[in-house]
């Protein structure tokens, strides 16, 4: 009987052991994920980043790549955007990027990597003229460094790039032309790039409602042209800088040939031609859709991950 009951409090003391909750390492998951199994919390949205710039929290969805909870290892960062009228859950809803992503680490088309989206709204990812919306601030100044701080990044320009779609392929070359200490390599696809020409001749209803807000309201014609506008310009930006200077990202320039933006991209193509700066054109079969990007951003990615690794 003895031998029973010490057997039985043996057994009881060892159940006991293993229902006491596991200390969690800086490295496992956050609440969300359930310890009894394999990680699944690997794309989460609807994420908060405080923001001092904006006064306000700003949404963001994250990918993690496969084995993010089964090592210590730190991971370089893609900055995903989204396009106009959409948010930061574009990539994830309708550009499958988890899925995409997944299949093409597995198969080494691009290192593992953290995907982060933002929701930008129709920020255009710049400051306002009027101050009144600092998002380029909030992203520089707050945003990244939130990020490097609570995923487990590398935080150097090595390893961390910019790609995105239409607004977000403007933001892409935005923040690469001028910021290139922060970036390694910047990929927009079907990037809303417009010339002085395209600006001037916007139709008055559309450029109150898209542009209004960002270079001035009410302005018409060449009034457009203003110093807002050439502070934000993409083409205006580049033709400004150095070869050497423009030489410190790498680009990946990638639209449709039925996209009403293959023009800019197209001019884009030539001023950093003309620069020779070296840099990557694509002009493929498609239009400004879901099924473009969906079909353009791994090797988009797999061009920023030749970045990433140690040569």
């Amino acid at each position: 009987m003895k031998l029973n009951i010490t057997f039985i409090a043996l057994l009881l003391g060892s159940l006991l052991a293993q229902a006491q909750p596991r200390p969690r390492s800086p490295f496992q998951a956050p609440h969300s994920y359930n310890e009894q199994s394999q990680p699944q919390a690997r794309v989460m949205e609807n994420l908060k980043a405080h923001s001092l710039s904006l006064g306000h929290d700003v949404n963001y969805s994250i990918y993690l790549p496969p084995d993010y909870y089964t090592n210590e290892r730190t991971y370089p960062v893609v900055y995903l955007l989204h396009g106009y009228g959409d948010d930061h859950t574009g990539w994830t809803q309708f550009g499958n990027i988890d899925r995409l992503a997944d299949k093409a680490i597995a198969e080494g088309t691009i290192p593992p990597m953290i995907i982060v989206m933002p929701d930008a709204g129709s920020s255009w990812y710049i400051n306002s003229f009027d101050g009144k919306t600092k998002y380029e601030d909030f992203f520089i100044k707050d945003f990244i460094p939130q990020i490097d701080k609570q995923y487990h990044t590398k935080p150097q320009k090595q390893y961390r790039a910019l790609a995105g779609l239409s607004m977000g392929g403007y933001g892409t070359m935005i923040y690469a032309l001028k910021y290139p200490d922060l970036f390694s390599a910047a990929a927009p696809l079907s990037g809303a790039i417009r010339n002085d020409e395209d600006m001037v001749n916007t139709a008055d209803d559309r450029y109150e409602k898209v542009f209004g807000q960002l270079y001035g309201r009410g302005l018409k014609g060449k009034d457009r042209l203003n110093d807002a506008w050439y502070k934000n310009s993409v083409l205006s930006l580049l033709q400004n800088k150095t070869p050497e200077q423009l030489g410190a990202v790498r680009y990946w320039i990638d639209c449709g040939d039925d996209d009403a933006l293959s023009k800019g991209n197209s001019l884009l193509h030539i001023a950093l031609m003309e620069k020779h700066v070296p840099h990557e054109f694509r002009i493929r079969d498609g239009a400004h859709n879901w099924t473009y990007w969906r079909t353009g951003i791994i090797d988009a990615l797999a061009f920023v991950g030749v970045s990433f690794r140690q040569q």
